[in-house]
């Protein structure tokens, strides 16, 4: 089944383990190679920052994702907000 990206931006990103909501995906992380997505990009917002704070990045690796719902994406937890998360070395 081929899911458009405008489709996936306008479901929620929620944490299943503790019902965090971490907002609406922004872009996605594609592997050149092969043409598959290996994470969701998430702006957030540092709270720290304050009101005009310069957002970042939240990259969420594809292998956390539990399941992707008619208007919610559900995930594993994601410890902190990474540009570069570790990668599953496949054997």
């Amino acid at each position: 089944m081929m899911i458009k990206l405008t489709d996936l931006q306008i479901k929620e990103v929620i944490v299943i383990n503790d019902g965090r909501r971490l907002g609406h995906i922004s872009d996605l992380e594609i592997n050149g190679d092969n043409g598959r997505i290996t994470a969701l990009i998430i702006i957030v917002k540092d709270k720290k920052a304050g009101l005009f704070g310069k957002p970042g990045e939240l990259v969420i690796p594809w292998y956390n994702i539990e399941t992707i719902g008619s208007d919610v994406i559900l995930i594993r937890d994601v410890n902190t907000p990474s540009l570069y998360p570790e990668q599953k070395l496949i054997e």
